[in-house]
């Protein structure tokens, strides 16, 4: 059963699924509350979902903090108008438009299945840019942003995920690119040549530009939607 909750209401059976919408007032209390989403499975063993749209900025991972042109990188990000932030897992630097969508479900630990979350999460994101009017494949194109081995794409990359696994509990997470793909390019080109990683601005795709229904509040409801009816269905069969 998939229970909807108010954004801050954190009290549901453990059978269900708690969904936690919209977005608050400035990043950092956005971040807390992905947060509290991931710790809450954790200390009771019941899933989650949240697909919203993050304040405009750019996100920097681990390995960017560490290079030594961390700092002109900051710079260009923010001479483009985006407020800079650090990530606490690792990967390449990410830019939030104000149309981009982020998703996370938190899952309770089951060992470190991690590419099975990573295939389960892949299929019902694929469901989501299908019923948006989207057919994507695996994979990404070469020298795109925030490289990595788990990636969707249609006319460009328009998604990619990560994952944070701890004893108690994982929680999988992304950003789909609904809209501005230039704008995320132009931002990005400056930021990536600064950290000195190869970038292709060619490479950033968006629902937009695949043809597909682009609005950023459409596709987050799709998606969350998605991502709780799989981690039911899912979980219904192995139960079945």
């Amino acid at each position: 059963m998939v229970k909807k909750a108010r954004p801050f209401s954190f009290r549901a059976p453990r059978s269900t699924m708690r969904i936690v919408e919209g977005r608050t007032a400035d990043i950092d209390a956005d971040r807390a509350r992905t947060r509290e989403l991931f710790e809450h499975t954790k200390e009771t063993g019941e899933p989650g979902v949240r697909a919203w749209t993050p304040h405009r900025q750019v996100a920097f991972g681990r390995r960017d903090a560490r290079t030594e042109n961390y700092e002109e990188a900051k710079r260009a990000a923010e001479e483009h108008g985006f407020p800079v932030v650090e990530r606490e897992v690792g990967g390449r630097a990410v830019a939030y438009t104000g149309s981009t969508v982020a998703f996370a479900r938190a899952e309770p630990a089951e060992g470190r299945a991690i590419e099975a979350r990573y295939e389960r999460a892949s299929v019902d994101l694929q469901a989501a840019f299908e019923r948006l009017g989207v057919r994507v494949q695996e994979g990404e194109p070469p020298d795109s942003f925030c490289p990595g081995s788990h990636s969707l794409q249609a006319e460009g990359k328009v998604a990619g995920l990560a994952q944070r696994v701890t004893s108690d509990g994982a929680l999988v997470a992304g950003i789909v690119l609904t809209r501005d793909a230039e704008a995320v390019a132009d931002v990005l080109e400056p930021v990536y040549a600064a950290l000195d990683v190869p970038f292709d601005p060619d490479s950033v795709g968006s629902i937009e530009r695949a043809g597909g229904e682009s609005d950023p509040e459409t596709v987050a409801k799709t998606i969350e939607t998605a991502l709780a009816d799989g981690y039911v269905g899912a979980n219904a069969d192995r139960e079945a």
